[in-house]
């Protein structure tokens, strides 16, 4: 008698981040025998999901809070769908994910457990009482959700892992790094700077703490300065963040006409290929995408010395670090990468070298499914 498969559920809060941040990693799975399984909300990507053999669940799992009632609700769904599923692995992918998904793997008693922190988010960057006593009860909430036996937590940068394993108290070797999402280095070419006027690229949700202010005071002094170059903001509000940049001010910097806001761009291997430099001034990450697709393309970067931004750059070789939350300094570096054609070469070439070495989607890959085995085994 055969085997029956061993089924993985993902649970993630929407669609398109799972098909653009973990859709290799469960294609790969498919192909390597397990069923598949994913718990998501909906937007677009369902018809994609099931023509792939994935197995869908329609979860409203939003970011932020939808009150008492409704977070019990959907907690509720959760184990419902656990229950249903009977999956050997369970993958967790954010915060909410990983909160609710981990007390209702214990609830459910799941085998196995991954728990994917890409960064410790919101509650982790504000500031104040408030704050502070949220951090409190979240740090709590982490606990009860990683406190169990057969669980492995990965985090994308040295930071996050540290401060995990003093919120969390889970023990350290129950914690791996894997360096992002990777990129499919075959559909980032580094194609040679463009001639004329130089372009400076920001492409990021428009989030305070994505930097996006800043990135558009920088342009301003840039301007002031006689600085000649274009300015591209690639991205959108994100209405279920509480950071998210409100719609006046974005019709204000439309008006100002220093920054070209261009909406969601989908092709951003196309847009990095028409820049000079990308840039992005965040307060804190994982370990961001956008700064691995851009040293795929062969771009110098400018990013701020905050935990998952130094980490996704070698400083000074494939871009530049600056503080966070500082225009100024902001400006200055991309007005001496704009200065030094040269350098921005340079970078650009040590850039794509990085991301062969250490930030292809196969290495990626290959590291989760080796979890997956290493989690499976250890419930026979």
């Amino acid at each position: 008698m055969r085997n029956p498969k061993k089924k993985l559920l993902f649970l993630v809060n929407v669609d398109w981040f799972f098909v653009s941040h973990r859709l290799p990693i469960a294609i790969e799975a498919l192909n390597q025998g397990y069923e598949v399984h994913i718990a998501t909300g909906i937007t677009d990507k369902l018809d994609e999901l099931q023509a792939r053999g994935f197995i869908v669940h329609p979860l409203a799992i939003g970011r932020s809070s939808t009150g008492l009632i409704g977070e019990l609700r959907t907690f509720l769904r959760i184990v419902q769908i656990f229950k249903k599923v009977h999956p050997d692995i369970v993958h967790l992918v954010t915060i909410k994910p990983v909160l609710f998904g981990g007390i209702a793997a214990r609830i459910v008693k799941v085998p196995g457990v991954v728990a994917a922190i890409s960064g410790l988010g919101y509650v982790f960057l504000a500031k104040g009482t408030k704050a502070a006593i949220l951090r409190f009860f979240v740090a709590r909430l982490y606990r009860l959700a990683l406190g169990r036996r057969n669980l492995t937590v990965i985090c994308q940068n040295p930071d996050d892992q540290k401060t995990l394993v003093q919120v969390a108290g889970i023990e350290a070797n129950s914690v791996v790094l894997v360096p992002g999402s990777g990129v499919e280095l075959f559909s980032y070419t580094s194609k040679p700077l463009p001639q004329g006027m130089p372009v400076v690229v920001m492409a990021a949700r428009l989030l305070r703490d994505k930097g996006v202010a800043e990135f558009v005071a920088a342009a301003k002094i840039l301007k002031q300065r006689g600085v000649e170059a274009i300015f591209y903001l690639a991205g959108e509000p994100d209405a279920g963040n509480p950071a998210s940049i409100d719609e006046a001010e974005i019709s204000a910097w439309r008006k100002d006409d220093v920054v070209e806001l261009l909406g969601h761009v989908k092709d951003i291997a196309a847009l990095f290929s028409q820049s000079t430099i990308v840039v992005l001034p965040s307060y804190r990450e994982g370990l961001p995408k956008v700064l691995i697709e851009a040293a795929a393309c062969g771009r110098a970067v400018v990013t701020t010395d905050v935990p998952g931004c130094r980490d996704a750059i070698v400083p000074d070789k494939t871009g530049i670090l600056v503080p966070p939350r500082d225009a100024v300094s902001l400006a200055d570096a991309i007005q001496y990468l704009l200065q030094k054609p040269e350098v921005c070469n340079q970078m650009g070439q040590a850039g794509r070298l990085l991301a062969e070495q250490k930030f292809s989607i196969e290495k990626v890959v290959s590291a989760h499914l080796e979890i997956y085995r290493t989690l499976a085994e250890t419930t026979l």
